[in-house]
């Protein structure tokens, strides 16, 4: 059954709970609990009766009807059929392993946006889910399975229609949280104190808990534990802690560099994120051998111990960094000459006057994820080392396999030289370039098999454009600029393209002939500027599904491309993107992300 819209659900909630004299009323917004019931209508209704059988003539106070709606999910007569309902689709899933994703979710505040790559490492940290060379990602087969049956929803979708954060419905959340509670997977902390005591996996969402006496709760039983905010001395007392896979201080407000030693003391850990004040690493983390993914991008750190290189267990590696100086590196040549390395995501490192990771680069045999940070104090004997690696990193092996082998260069400040005099043969899926892109470098068009490509620069000139008319293979394409030079896509141009993205500050699109991008379903423009003469043709669109658009564009704009896909013979949507309220301790490149809104389903 289709979603209710906001209006919708309130009055709907109001006429089951007999308070339609409060519809009208300022003083108190249901939106807390409506946000609980997510449109749906089973879950308003039943969540009105309850309100009404507890509470007749009085306007409740509705933070505390969220509460007493999960102390009753499992009890209440009135909640009964929505609990019959969430307890099927949960039992329903058809393995243990598939019931322990879900239950995680439960680490996670009500409404928080979940990352969805950031997730399916946790699951993997966690044993949920094993990797498979078989069966292709199986913490991915999860998630879909998951999304398929509707119990988890999309919040974010990136421009390749990705799902990049995602959250549980409403009430199933209500649900999990209940669940996880009663058979003691994890804890929250809830009036003063921890519960339950002897739960295996911790969260607290500013919760400061500093008073080690009266914490009450057995932290050697924890193996993970998710920290949003002020986490108090006793939480940060890790020699405590035995049994720890996952620990999660990315937005922990008080982790500080001292914590550090007994943190390398956690042989156990699996998946690490660090945030707070941390400004370096200690050596002492080559003792922890286990650890797969290690996440220090809301660090301060810029120089990375060459102990990290050389975890014999590493897949994951996130960060903005560089490596000591060249003398001492070649212990960790050695090393990754002889295979031991399992690194496949390296996002990314630095490349200024000193030389570091790109003469590494290329030793790590099995690396698939590259990110490159190119600075203006970069030198020429530094860039013909970047060079030589990302030609050794393109290399087209002609692996059969699904490959996805992705690039990221950002090079503004550089000469756009580094790119030129790439050799076929050279395989991609894909690649992302930001600096100074006068024309189009050539090795993008000989890159086997490319499926997106984003290219961001002050100008895109139409000679570049034009080029990009050549990639056969394509799927998803972001233009970001400041102006794009006219330009008209001719007939098969760009013959395989689902999703073409542009995000400029002045509106001058390319115009597209009939019979070019004849398989595109999402257009989205993304311009702040735009106006209702900048309108794109898209009559031609036979598979168009969609068009987006920023919310913030004047009635008359978004009345216009209202009626043109109204005369559209698909009858696309119209979505309007919102800038996203940016998460606490948000890095730059996340607080410029938007999210999806009013989608229908």
């Amino acid at each position: 059954m289709r979603r209710l819209d906001e209006e919708c659900s309130k009055q709907l909630l109001l006429k089951e709970s007999c308070l339609q004299e409060y519809s009208d009323s300022s003083q108190s917004d249901p939106k807390v609990i409506l946000d609980k019931c997510d449109g749906q209508p089973l879950a308003l209704t039943t969540v009105g009766q309850f309100i009404q059988s507890r509470n007749s003539v009085e306007q409740p106070e509705w933070e505390g009807v969220c509460k007493d709606v999960r102390c009753h999910l499992d009890s209440d007569d009135t909640l009964k059929r929505m609990h019959q309902v969430l307890t099927h689709d949960y039992t329903s899933l058809p393995t243990h392993e598939l019931k322990a994703c879900l239950l995680y979710f439960a680490m996670f505040p009500s409404d928080y946006r979940v990352r969805t790559k950031r997730l399916m490492r946790r699951w993997l940290a966690e044993g949920f889910v094993v990797p498979s060379t078989l069966c292709g990602d199986p913490s991915a087969q999860s998630f879909r399975e998951l999304m398929d049956r509707s119990i988890i929803q999309s919040v974010d979708v990136s421009n390749n229609m990705k799902v990049k954060t995602c959250k549980p419905y409403g009430m199933m959340h209500e649900y999990i949280v209940r669940k996880s509670l009663s058979e003691n997977i994890i804890a929250l902390f809830d009036e003063g104190k921890l519960q339950p005591k002897h739960a295996r996996r911790l969260s607290l969402h500013d919760s400061s808990i500093s008073d080690s006496t009266n914490l009450e709760f057995d932290l050697s039983l924890v193996r993970s534990l998710i920290v949003i905010g002020e986490a108090g001395k006793a939480i940060l007392d890790f020699k405590k802690y035995q049994l720890l896979r996952v620990l999660d201080l990315e937005q922990c407000t008080d982790l500080q560099n001292d914590h550090l030693k007994e943190i390398c003391n956690l042989l156990l850990i699996k998946y690490l994120s660090l945030g707070g004040k941390i400004t370096c690493l200690t050596k002492e983390i080559k003792k922890l051998e286990l650890l797969e993914t290690l996440d220090l991008r809301r660090k301060y750190v810029k120089i990375l111990p060459l102990e990290v290189i050389q975890l014999p267990n590493l897949i994951h590696l996130f960060g903005k960094f560089k490596l000591p100086n060249k003398v001492v590196q070649s212990k960790l040549q050695k090393f990754l000459s002889s295979g031991q390395c399992k690194l496949q995501m390296l996002s990314g490192f630095l490349v200024d006057g000193s030389e570091g990771f790109a003469e590494l680069m290329v030793h790590i045999n099995k690396l698939r994820k590259v990110k490159i940070w190119c600075e203006s104090s970069a030198t020429s004997s530094s860039l013909t080392n970047v060079k030589k690696a990302i030609q050794k990193f393109i290399h087209d092996v002609k692996d059969p396999a699904d490959d996805p082998r992705s690039l990221s260069v950002h090079f503004e400040g550089c000469s756009e030289d580094l790119l030129e005099g790439l050799e076929a043969p050279c395989y991609l899926r894909s690649l992302k370039l930001q600096g100074n892109l006068p024309k189009l470098p050539e090795f993008v068009t000989a890159l086997r098999r490319l499926r997106e490509l984003c290219l961001q620069s002050t100008r895109l000139t139409a000679d570049l454009l034009a080029a990009l008319g050549n990639l056969k293979d394509l799927l998803y394409l972001k233009l970001t600029a400041d102006k794009l030079e006219e330009i008209t896509f001719r007939d098969r141009a760009l013959p395989n393209l689902r999703s073409l993205c542009f995000v400029v500050k002045h509106p001058t699109f390319p115009k597209v002939e009939d019979g070019a991008l004849p398989l595109l379903m999402s257009l989205q423009l993304l311009c702040e500027d735009l106006d209702d003469q900048c309108i794109v043709q898209i009559k031609g669109f036979t598979r168009l599904r969609e068009v987006v658009l920023f919310d913030e564009l004047n009635t008359d704009v978004k009345a216009t491309w209202v009626q043109a896909v109204k005369e559209h013979q698909n009858r696309p949507k119209v979505l309007l993107l919102k800038r996203a309220d940016p998460p606490q301790g948000a890095t730059e490149n996340e607080i410029t992300e938007f999210f999806l809104c009013q989608r229908d389903e």
